[in-house]
């Protein structure tokens, strides 16, 4: 993750061109930067949130989970306060149902401890598909055979160089730090609305206000049907806001013995080679739609994308869907800028949320995420024997940042 510089310009800036110089305004801080993630979290993905538990109780008696509101803000200054005691809070509307506020706690440093854990090299191999359509082009899949990495290596090429993670505020870009969820017990609700006036206030930094015009995306409902060619065709409901939609899918097949997985199987609907990287992240609508010029994301029109049947065949045992509509965003700063575009402009701080809708899925496995009325229905199937596992334990599980899962087709 790279850490931003914490000013937005370079002052006194000067600009050749046309055998004129041009002078632009200059610009500083801000002393203070605020961010907002907001993320609505359907099927099997919203389990593991902020509403996690209702969704696994839902489940187990034979629902269909809610959607989950899930929220997290983060906040950096360049100051410190006078007390050396740092606290933030931030007071909502009364839509979001979080109490008067929630506190931006700032994280305490501990001492860090030795590790005991034995490091265990992956084993097997990962084959890399992209793209969508009902077989995998020549030259697919891509092979990395785990054995030939030298311990705790990622394998080269397997992320995204050309999608980079977006960060305004951590602890590393900030003299100060705070951030929510905490501990104070609270977390957003299926029901909670962010529309309204907001207002941040703590001891280290200047004071913030702004009124939110967006909410939490409507979910994603999607479906997966078997295809006869063996593709696997994944619909979904259109989001409204939508900027557009990536698809991903971790897979694997077992060994003889039925405890560990031979093949790991990663897929992205990326018409080109690329993973991970910013295309898990909150991403900003003019980079999104550069994205889906480059085909690396499918267009907000997109509604359908067919796995290749390949990709079922390498991953006979399991496979895990992931789907996001990035949404949009919403920017604001204080004070406003000059009209004198040679006046200095003197940021006080500056405040930005993002959102994005997510629904996770098993391939093959019906009654996740299947709300939508305009979504036909999928094919019922047997599951499996033992699935994932402990394939993405350890070391891969966290180089992937995907979520282990029980049982599928």
């Amino acid at each position: 993750m790279r850490a931003r510089t914490t000013a937005f310009a370079i002052s006194g800036l000067v600009l050749a061109g046309g055998g004129a110089a041009v002078v632009v305004a200059q610009s500083s801080g801000p002393v203070a930067r605020y961010e907002m993630r907001a993320e609505t979290m359907s099927g099997i993905g919203g389990m593991g949130g902020q509403g996690g538990m209702a969704a696994a109780m839902s489940m187990a008696f034979g629902g269909t989970p809610k959607a989950q509101h899930m929220l997290w803000l983060d906040i950096g200054s360049s100051r410190a306060a006078a007390d050396g005691k740092p606290k933030a809070e931030h007071f909502m509307p009364t839509g979001a149902k979080l109490g008067k506020s929630v506190l931006l706690k700032t994280p305490v440093g501990t001492p860090s401890q030795p590790g005991t854990a034995e490091f265990q090299r992956p084993k097997g191999r990962m084959l890399i598909f992209w793209g969508c359509g009902e077989h995998a082009p020549k030259g697919q899949p891509v092979v990395i055979d785990f054995s030939k990495l030298a311990a705790g290596q990622v394998p080269p090429g397997l992320f995204s160089s050309a999608v980079p993670m977006d960060r305004w505020v951590s602890p590393a870009s900030s003299k100060t730090y705070g951030h929510w969820p905490s501990d104070d017990g609270k977390s957003a609700r299926p029901d909670s609305s962010l529309i309204g006036p907001h207002r941040v206030s703590g001891n280290y930094s200047p004071e913030m206000a702004f009124t939110l015009g967006k909410d939490f995306m409507a979910p994603l409902n999607a479906t997966n049907a078997l295809q006869p060619s063996g593709s696997t065709l994944l619909r979904w409901s259109a989001v409204a806001d939508a900027t557009g939609y990536y698809a991903s899918i971790i897979g694997g097949k077992q060994g003889q013995r039925g405890q560990e997985m031979t093949d790991v199987v990663w897929w992205s609907s990326s018409a080109t080679r690329e993973f991970g990287g910013g295309l898990s992240d909150w991403l900003a609508p003019a980079t999104v739609a550069k994205l889906v010029t480059a085909r690396t994301v499918m267009s907000p029109q997109t509604t359908t994308c067919t796995v290749p049947a390949e990709v079922k065949v390498a991953a006979p045992d399991f496979m895990f869907g992931t789907l996001h509509a990035y949404g949009p965003e919403e920017s604001f700063s204080y004070p406003p800028k000059p009209a004198d575009p040679k006046a200095k402009w003197a940021l006080e701080w500056t405040a930005r949320i993002r959102h994005r809708s997510t629904t996770g899925f098993l391939i093959g496995v019906a009654g996740i995420g299947d709300a939508a009325a305009d979504v036909p229905d999928r094919p019922q199937c047997k599951p499996k024997k033992k699935g994932l596992g402990g394939l993405l334990g350890g070391a891969l599980s966290g180089t992937l940042g995907v979520p282990s899962a029980g049982d599928g087709c």
